[in-house]
């Protein structure tokens, strides 16, 4: 019998391969009553002498002959191990679970069919982890690592099995529908791990079960731990891949969700899974317009890498799109057109099929951005800036038929409170310059500037003009400079961002147009003039001066004076149309004092039509607070009259303009504290012009004829100034008359300086003193000695008083009095000349 064995292995080594199983099977029977003992210590000694007697069987030589040992195992396992340790999963015992999912393991990976165990496996593995179908509570498993090794067994389970797991495809659904959702990360992972196997392992049946771990997944999505939200992502792509298309429309949300996670490998893995969508989805063509928008979004990520990443998969994308529709391309792709002349960067432009992806599907995506970049979010609101700017690249010339919509939203943006969404928006605005022709831009823009003019507007119609061309623009420009003249854009608002922008504009012009400004310089200069104006002392200013400077250098003269000297005459007379209607709140008035104060020399040339509009402004009649402007500017020109008002020398013609139709009506008495302040401002321009030297004594003399009884009135004001500034005028008067007065007016003038001895100011009696002294000296031969007799005696007994004043500098000033000399001793009476 023992030679007959022994033939019969010799002759065939199968005998020897069901000897070695019976072997096995003879050990495991020995091992495997003790799984059913009552302790847990027996089961658990059991379960561990089972592993070291597999351990055992399974020696290093059977790795040169794998698909023996494994046959040999195949019929142990599946009769007598697996039932066996899937009633030990749901031992009481943790350890005992522990040991029996580990021995699992081991057995699916040494037996030869590790599909055979599917249909027994699969069940036990969703009682574990599952729970009954319709009990959705916490899976039965209670321990993490537990379910951890469960869901390890299940992905081991599919990699092995392949294809045969699909009559076990709602087992395995059923499972990771709940482990997707449990509340230790790590399986969550695993689990997403095991859903991408499951959909690649049986791609004829899976898309009959894939919408159901779409729900699970995307709750996943936000979970806290980023690694779980990158493989929840990986898996999505996965299960859609070889799933339902359908599910893409309840996964896009959650994904563009994800392109703001704060983690950059969240965004990365939602790039590279659109990317993969848009390349090998099979309903990809149906979805262009909901994917597009996501992956170009991750062209403007702060991270480089995923940057270019998103670049590679979309020049992918553009390149295989144009390959499928390359009969529809044929005629472009061999007359290909070059970029236009100012495109920002010809070297990157976007292949053909990228960019007729893009303008097949702007009509779909725009309506989407133009609702997100006013969203109440900032960062929707900034990566839909971004993405617009974008898609405006790939679109070109394109964009001309959805030009009404892109302008009306990049308006809206422009007013965002955030620097990103307004630098991305400008970025776009520059494009449609680049794009789009000026005939057909200003028409939209301009009309809008009409209807509402806004900071918003003026910055885009900026931007757009920086990105034209020269040449497109050059026919434009009178429209352009004349449309931003008119009032209600450029007197539209006190904001200074509303100034900021008209400057911007501006200054865009001169910088794109160059010397082809110079047919609307009058205009720009009209434009410039009322932002000075409007803007006051927000500091745009010197930025309005800068602004000048650049436009006399494309109009070649040397400065902005030159500028003014240009442009002085009609600009005087475009305010001079208005005149009859100003108040102080005139925008109007703004102007005339931002022109006054700054031609310069160039004022001079223009008095013919400047001094008419200052003798009607300046009547009684008016508006006080305008009078009162209109005075300070006054003077502060007089002040430097000869580089002014006076640069051509012809101011003289206008003095009695200035002092009869001007100065006297203003120095009239009126009640209450607005008259008091004009009739400082009156005597305050009276004081630059004399101070100015532009008259000659002759004509200060003239000017004293006309002046001197209103300014001895202006001496009992309640302003200190005006008193102060009163006693200087009168002093000044009588330096420059030389004695040549009529003596009744002249006699007036020195009791009213007396007056002035006792004033409450320490300036103004130092003033009238002064004054009184200049009168003394106006007194210089005999004759009028003798006839000032009674006056000088009058005026020494008052002196005298003041020479014991508490101010010593009031004492000197008396002291200098011409009384002293000896040619006035003999005017006196003998009791004074002896006191003397």
């Amino acid at each position: 019998m023992a030679a007959l064995v022994a033939a019969e292995s010799a002759a065939s080594p199968g005998l020897a391969e069901t000897a070695e199983a019976a072997e096995l099977s003879r050990a495991l029977s020995r091992l495997l009553p003790g799984l059913e003992a009552d302790s847990k210590l027996g089961r658990r000694r059991a379960l561990e002498a089972l592993q070291r007697a597999l351990e055992a069987a399974w020696p290093e030589e059977s790795a040169a002959n794998p698909a023996a040992a494994a046959a040999a195992f195949q019929g142990p396992w599946a009769r007598l191990l697996l039932p066996r340790l899937l009633r030990c999963l749901a031992d009481p015992a943790e350890g005992c679970r522990a040991l029996a999912a580990h021995l699992l393991s081991q057995g699916l990976r040494r037996a030869a069919r590790p599909g055979d165990a599917l249909p027994r496996l699969l069940p036990a593995l969703a009682a574990r982890l599952a729970g009954p179908q319709l009990a959705r509570g916490r899976p039965p498993e209670a321990c993490e690592e537990l379910r951890l090794a469960l869901v390890q067994l299940l992905g081991l389970a599919v990699r092995l099995g392949g294809a045969g797991l699909a009559p076990h495809l709602d087992d395995a659904v059923r499972v990771l529908r709940c482990t997707l959702l449990d509340p230790f990360a790590a399986v969550r992972r695993e689990s997403c791990e095991c859903a991408t196997g499951l959909a690649r392992a049986t791609p004829d049946h899976f898309h009959m079960q894939s919408e159901s771990l779409i729900s699970p997944l995307m709750q996943s999505i936000s979970h806290q731990h980023w690694k779980v939200r990158v493989a929840v992502i990986e898996a999505t792509g996965t299960v859609i891949q070889f799933g339902n298309g359908k599910s893409v429309d309840d996964v896009l949300p959650h994904f563009a969700q994800r392109l703001f996670d704060d983690v950059p490998q969240v965004r990365q893995a939602v790039t590279g899974v659109v990317g993969g969508w848009l390349l090998d989805l099979r309903d990809r063509y149906s979805f262009f317009h909901k994917l597009i928008p996501l992956l170009l979004s991750s062209l403007e990520d702060d991270i480089p890498e995923i940057a270019l990443m998103a670049t590679s998969l979309w020049e992918k994308v553009g390149l295989q799109w144009q390959r499928e529709n390359e009969e529809d391309l044929k005629d472009k792709l061999d007359f290909a057109t070059p970029p236009p002349a100012h495109h920002p960067s010809p070297e990157n432009r976007p292949v053909l099929g990228c960019r007729e992806l893009v303008f097949r599907n702007l009509s779909k995506i725009l309506p989407a951005i133009c609702h997100d970049i006013t969203d109440w979010v900032v960062g929707t609101r900034v990566k839909a800036a971004q993405l617009l700017s974008v898609l405006m690249l790939h679109a070109e010339d394109h964009i001309t038929q959805h030009l009404e919509i892109i302008l009306r939203t990049l308006q809206r943006a422009c007013a965002d409170e955030d620097r990103a969404v307004v630098s991305n928006c400008i970025r776009s605005a520059e494009l449609v310059g680049v794009f789009v022709s000026p005939e057909v831009f200003l028409k939209l823009i301009l009309s809008a500037l009409k209807k509402s003019p806004s900071p918003a507007g003026l910055l885009v119609l900026a931007s757009i003009i920086r990105g034209c061309p020269r040449e497109a623009l050059q026919p434009h420009l009178k429209v352009i400079a004349t449309e931003l003249a008119q009032p209600h854009v450029c007197q539209g608002s006190e904001n200074l961002l509303h100034g900021e922008h008209l400057l911007l504009c501006v200054q865009t012009l001169v910088s794109v147009c160059q010397e082809d400004c110079r047919g609307c310089s009058l205009q720009l200069m009209e434009v410039l003039v009322t932002i000075m104006a409007l803007s006051g002392a927000t500091g745009l200013s010197d930025k309005v001066q800068e602004t000048m400077d650049a436009l006399a250098t494309v109009q070649e003269v040397n400065s902005r004076q030159d500028l003014y000297r240009e442009h002085i005459g009609p600009l005087v007379e475009w305010l001079a149309a208005t005149q009859n209607d100003w108040t102080v709140h005139s925008v109007e008035l703004l102007q005339l004092t931002v022109v006054v104060t700054h031609a310069g020399p160039a004022l001079g040339e223009v008095l013919p039509h400047l001094m008419p509009i200052l003798r009607s402004c300046l009547q009684p009649a008016r508006d006080p607070q305008m009078r009162l402007r209109l005075f300070s500017c006054l003077s502060r020109v007089l002040l430097n009259a000869k580089q002014t008002i006076d640069s051509q020398g012809q101011f003289h013609h206008y003095l009695d303009t200035v002092t009869k139709d001007i100065l006297v009506p203003n120095l009239q008495w009126h009640a209450g504290k607005t008259a008091a302040a004009i009739r400082t401002a009156a005597v305050s321009c009276l004081w630059a012009l004399i101070s100015s030297e532009v008259l000659s004594e002759e004509q200060i003399q003239q000017v004293q004829e006309t002046l001197m009884p209103h300014i001895l009135t202006t001496l009992e004001e309640d302003s200190q100034m005006t008193r102060l500034i009163s006693c200087q005028i009168i002093n000044r008067f009588l330096k420059s008359s030389s004695g040549i007065i009529d003596p009744d007016k002249f006699i007036r003038i020195y009791p009213e300086l007396l007056k002035r001895l006792d004033d409450v100011s320490h300036e103004v009696r130092l003033a009238a003193t002064s004054a009184l002294v200049t009168w003394l000296a106006c007194i210089k031969n005999d004759d009028g000695k003798s006839y000032y007799q009674s006056n000088i005696q009058f005026l020494y007994r008052e002196l005298l008083v003041y020479l014991d004043d508490p101010d010593s500098a009031v004492q000197d000033a008396v002291l200098g009095a011409p009384l002293s000399s000896s040619c006035f001793l003999g005017l006196l009476p003998d009791d004074l000349a002896s006191s003397h």
